[in-house]
């Protein structure tokens, strides 16, 4: 595949920064996505497979947008980083997570679509009800991405908001405090990598777990980034999570718009989000319904009576 693009409105001081002396930044994404790149002035060829010429492409728009000022070899590396092993398809074309567990795959069209979103997109967002996988998947891509090596860690968040209870009267310190809110992810960790890994990776720094307000202020490079819960974000902690994704990282946020435990009045971030960042290129929204529980038969049927329950209510 041959992609063309044209660099305007032409700024020749861009351009060698761009390209770096003797076109070595432009070698060095050859070289590590293994395409041509062939440039004339402002106007720029990519010669290659098809999505590593869309990603050759990606990382020379990222780069001229730094090209004010000369560009490091590092920062070129940085960005081509995380770009690893592409994800295994079965013989039935569903993609195969490298975890521990090997019947892990999508059972509904749903979740095949999001596993895709996922591969796909640099950052994901999965609504929907309780059982459907949401967390879980994403951990399992995280892991698998870890797996390949194309992330250098995993890092999970979510938000201490209190569903009814009053977080400041547990026991503990700050972090015997949040450790329940965080105990789904745990769960799902020690499932898909056992207990053993799972302490090893915190050991290696490879594994982090936070809540949502310690991601302030932070960018996070190489990273696979999972937010759960995100249905209890408001709309200013939401924009702050997403604006932490550094070069090389993947994000997926996770959350049940019907499960909001905000205080009453309060704007969802999650709700926010879909509407504000629908048409953002680069960002893939998948929508779960009942018919993708996979937990117990009784699970779906009272999200829909639930559901139905709700919608008197929202036409009066």
């Amino acid at each position: 595949m041959i992609l063309r693009h044209t660099f305007t409105p032409l700024n020749n001081t861009r351009l060698a920064n761009l390209c770096g002396p003797t076109d070595e930044h432009l070698r060095s994404i050859e070289a590590g996505l293994q395409v041509g790149i062939a440039h004339r002035h402002e106007q720029f060829k990519i010669d290659g497979p098809k999505k590593a010429a869309e990603r050759a492409l990606t990382v020379l728009q990222a780069l001229y947008e730094l090209a004010d000022r000369p560009i490091k070899p590092d920062t070129v590396q940085l960005m081509l980083a995380g770009d690893g092993a592409p994800l295994r398809e079965g013989p039935d074309g569903a993609l195969v997570l490298g975890t521990r567990r090997s019947d892990l795959k999508a059972r509904t069209p749903n979740q095949s679509v999001y596993l895709d979103h996922i591969a796909t997109h640099d950052i994901t967002f999965g609504i929907g009800p309780a059982g459907t996988g949401k967390t879980y998947l994403a951990v399992a891509c995280a892991v698998d991405a870890l797996e390949r090596q194309s992330v250098q860690r995993i890092v999970l968040t979510r938000p201490a908001v209190e569903a009814g209870e009053r977080l400041g009267f547990l026991p503990g310190d700050l972090t015997q405090k949040v450790d329940p809110y965080l105990r789904p992810l745990y769960d799902a960790l020690y499932d898909l990598m056992g207990f053993d890994r799972v302490q090893k990776a915190f050991e290696r720094n490879q594994l982090e777990i936070a809540p949502l307000a310690f991601m302030r202020g932070r960018t996070l490079n190489h990273a696979f980034i999972i937010l759960d819960e995100a249905q209890n974000t408001t709309p200013e902690q939401m924009k702050m999570f997403l604006t932490r994704i550094g070069f090389g990282s993947k994000c997926v946020v996770t959350g049940d718009v019907s499960q909001i435990d905000l205080p009453k009045g309060a704007t969802s971030g999650l709700v926010d989000a879909e509407r504000v960042l629908k048409r953002v290129k680069g960002l893939a929204f998948t929508r779960f319904t009942s018919a993708d529980v996979v937990r117990h038969p009784l699970v779906a049927r009272i999200v829909d009576a639930y559901d139905a329950q709700r919608r008197p209510a929202r036409a009066g």
